[in-house]
């Protein structure tokens, strides 16, 4: 079997085998296949696609280029994967709520990166929180209080990792087969029961159209399904930042008001829907009776509790969470006030995140250091009426000199009219 031939055969648009694929997965991870073959084959899948049967094929290769989680877990066990958004704060609400009622959550969780925040990087902000455990600390752990949140140490679909460097400086990072195969590996190599996916659609998000997030989620919910795993995907607004927080602490901050009840709205909203769908697929009852009982954890404070449990064991100051308060703050602070009057109809979801990341909050590269007090705290937002001169968000760094270039970015990110815009929806749909 050669190289030349699967690339070949793919930029005809033939079907390939299964014992192709593996051959090019298995080159991926061992070395043996050049990158600018890597890249024509991954070039060639762009331009000609992958039917279902290839994707999970391409899939499951991914998964097994690696090592997989073979722990043994008592009960259920269930996991929410986000595609990645600004101000995206929800499995620090979800996953406790869900592990409140038994259900186990062993969460491995990635760090933030361009726009996008990391949940890694906000449970960091905590004083004392490790998010690297031992194989019997993490083990015990879950199975103790049901809820372990930790970084991404194991060496899940190296051939991901190689493949998606290439993508990214090849121009075929946004390949349909290629997302969802990188998605879909590593978290099938984690070996959960329920995958509960969490598609985000908009101008904060990788997909920027709801057609097109909805092609994305059935094709993961495809291949989860044929793996043998509960799952369903939520399609989510990412056309504004959800809740009014962007940056590690200040998320941190907004996510224990939202378990004290007192949540953004579109935040609180988005957190019932995943959690609702998670606890239903762990055989809690129908999605409607979910609902309820995650509204209850929140009401009756055991979902606060579980989070101050799961801080606790991991290291972390759990006064963090009980006075949130507490937490260390930015030595400066910049107001951005507008300079019209109008309707907010839209905003470049993405440039918010990236004026969070020039105020320190984020990284460009994985090796970078962030600062976890900056960030900015939306005061309005889209299809609110603001007046000239009215503050838009305030801005927080430890450096004076990071806030022009930032006011400047969310400032042009924010666009006004005179009337008042439609409201979308905060989920756009249920892909089961």
């Amino acid at each position: 079997m050669r190289m030349y031939d699967i690339i070949k055969r793919k930029r005809d648009g033939e079907e390939l085998s299964t014992e192709e694929i593996n051959f090019f997965i298995r080159g991926v991870t061992d070395g043996s296949i050049p990158d600018y073959q890597i890249s024509a084959f991954c070039m060639a899948v762009y331009f000609r696609g992958m039917t279902v049967r290839e994707t999970c094929d391409l899939t499951y290769a991914v998964r097994d280029s690696g090592e997989r989680l073979s722990f043994s877990f008592d009960g259920v066990r269930v996991d929410k994967h986000s595609t990645g958004g600004v101000g995206d704060k929800t499995s620090l609400v979800v996953a406790p709520i869900v592990a409140s009622y038994g259900v186990k959550v062993a969460k491995m969780s990635g760090r933030g990166l361009g726009h996008t925040g990391g949940t890694v990087d906000k449970l960091e902000a905590i004083d004392g929180f490790r998010t690297t455990l031992s194989d019997e600390e993490f083990v015990s752990q879950v199975n103790s209080i049901g809820l372990a949140i930790v970084g991404q140490s194991r060496q899940f679909a190296p051939a991901d990792k190689k493949l998606y460097a290439l993508r990214d400086v090849t121009a075929t990072v946004d390949s349909m087969p290629l997302i969802a195969a990188s998605i879909m590996g590593k978290k099938l190599a984690a070996d959960d029961d329920c995958i509960v996916l969490d598609v985000k659609t908009g101008s904060g998000s990788f997909m920027k159209t709801a057609e097109k997030s909805r092609e994305l989620a059935r094709l993961m919910v495809d291949i989860g399904k044929n793996a043998g795993k509960r799952t369903v995907a939520l399609i989510t607004d990412m056309d504004r930042p959800l809740g009014y927080a962007i940056g590690n602490s200040l998320e941190v901050i907004e996510a224990v008001e939202t378990l004290n009840g007192r949540g953004p709205a579109d935040l609180t909203e988005v957190c019932l829907a995943l959690a609702s769908h998670m606890l239903s697929l762990a055989g809690k009852g129908t999605v409607e009776e979910c609902r309820r009982l995650a509204e209850e954890a929140i009401a009756d404070g055991s979902a606060l509790s579980k989070l101050v449990e799961t801080v606790r064991a991991q290291g972390g100051d759990p006064e963090r969470i009980l006075h949130p308060e507490t937490f260390q703050r930015a030595k400066y602070s910049c107001s951005v006030t507008a300079d019209r009057d109008g309707y907010i109809s839209h905003v470049d979801t993405e440039s918010y995140g990236i004026a969070s990341l020039l105020l320190g909050a984020g990284r460009n590269t994985a090796e970078d250091s962030i600062d976890y007090s900056a960030g900015i705290l939306l005061r309005r937002k889209t299809g609110e009426l603001v007046h000239k001169g009215e503050e838009l968000a305030t801005l927080f760094a430890n450096d004076r000199a990071l806030f022009g270039p930032a006011a400047e970015r969310l400032r042009a990110a924010t666009v006004f009219s005179s009337e008042k815009p439609a409201e979308e929806p905060l989920v756009y749909d249920i892909v089961t």
